[in-house]
């Protein structure tokens, strides 16, 4: 069954690009083309897509309230922004991100050849198709469904009393997490639910360029009552405090509990991946020991599985998103199939967990600090 798209944008160029680019994919079939959200609306009513890829900036109606419309209308195929890496860009796209579009992937720029942009476009847009658009969910003539029944979390997760064991024998010292696709609006999910900041420092990786991680860090710092930062080598991090790792590089952990300091890399990438959520879960449980809570929200591939587990084995926490509110289960649910998982909740309860199990745990950070 193919994944059939619909391609928008108003340039021929970047059209046939786009266009040639998910043709070398024998799973996927553009259906039709658009030169602005307003074509778009007719033609995705029209074709009923599976897919759906968005420039930003249009004529008559421009990306962002096209994906506002299409989502007013109840539409709910993956819809994948085509971004450029530039402050106007990464704004446009956390705005789009913001209306309901599932994920994003970089124009090609400063790429010497024809055949060199498709490669880079079919690389980053191939994959992300397929996981958005997953078999069962491969509708050709109809509007998308899903149809996929949610993982029940008692089949896989640990039980509470064995959870609330944990939590007594372990004080929670630092909360670390790792998000990647759909993660900037479940973040937002998460942290606008904190009604104090917490009383330790929360460390957070986004699968993002630096330009974006930047601003996702400004958004996230004007919802809620915690300081939200873009991660730099060397600061302390504070309880109370969130510190978003900067695209592009690695964000660990040195110090000792009580004196912890980020520390901002650029080694190799990891799952692909810089920064890497495996290379945060590492670092903060050798520093900080299993005295930490982590969690996994929304995202592509399985980073943060081994980290999770490692941590899950010392005697820390784990939590991860379920799949009926995640955008793509890869991250969370190769987590909780692995059995990594103590608990697995919808994105609108983590947010209250993450402050229940903190606050759990502070009469024990008292008495062992």
């Amino acid at each position: 069954m193919t994944i059939r798209v619909l391609v928008v944008d108003d340039s021929v160029v970047i059209r046939r690009l786009v266009v040639q680019a998910l043709e070398s994919d024998p799973e996927v079939e553009v259906v039709a083309t658009a030169a602005n959200g307003k074509l778009a609306l007719a033609k995705v009513d029209q074709y009923a897509p599976d897919a759906v890829t968005m420039d930003i900036e249009m004529p008559e109606l421009d990306g962002v309230e096209a994906v506002r419309e299409l989502r007013k209308r109840g539409h709910r195929m993956p819809i994948i922004m085509f971004s450029t890496l530039t402050e106007r860009g990464a704004t446009a796209t956390l705005d789009a991100l913001s209306a309901g579009a599932s994920d994003y992937v970089a124009k090609p720029s400063n790429v010497g050849s024809i055949s060199e942009s498709l490669a880079a476009v079919a690389d980053q847009l191939i994959p992300k198709i397929r996981a958005l658009v997953p078999p069962q969910r491969r509708s050709p003539g109809t509007a998308p469904a899903r149809s996929v029944a949610p993982v029940r979390a008692a089949t896989m997760a640990r039980p509470v009393a064995q959870l609330r064991q944990d939590i007594r024998r372990h004080p929670i010292r630092a909360v670390v997490l790792g998000c990647s696709t759909g993660g900037p609006e479940a973040l937002s999910r998460v942290i606008e639910r904190f009604t104090a900041p917490l009383p330790v420092p929360m460390l957070v990786v986004q699968h993002m360029p630096a330009v974006f991680t930047r601003q996702l860090a400004g958004r996230l710092d004007r919802l809620g009552p915690s300081q939200v930062y873009e991660a730099q080598d060397g600061q302390p991090l504070v309880p109370g405090g969130i510190y978003i790792a900067p695209g592009d590089t690695h964000l660990q952990v040195e110090g000792k509990p009580g004196r912890l300091r980020a520390r901002i890399t650029h080694t190799p990438p990891v799952n692909f991946c810089r920064p890497s959520v495996d290379v945060l879960f590492r670092s903060a449980l050798d520093v900080v020991g299993p005295d930490l809570l982590a969690v996994i929200l929304t995202g592509m591939g399985a980073d943060g599985k081994a980290g999770a587990g490692a941590i899950a084995e010392a005697g820390g926490t784990v939590v991860v998103q379920d799949e009926q509110s995640s955008v793509v289960w890869g991250m969370p649910g190769s987590t909780a199939t692995a059995g990594f998982a103590h608990r697995i909740l919808p994105v609108l309860e983590i947010g209250h967990a993450v402050t229940g199990l903190v606050k759990a745990s502070s009469t024990i950070n008292e008495v062992t600090r």
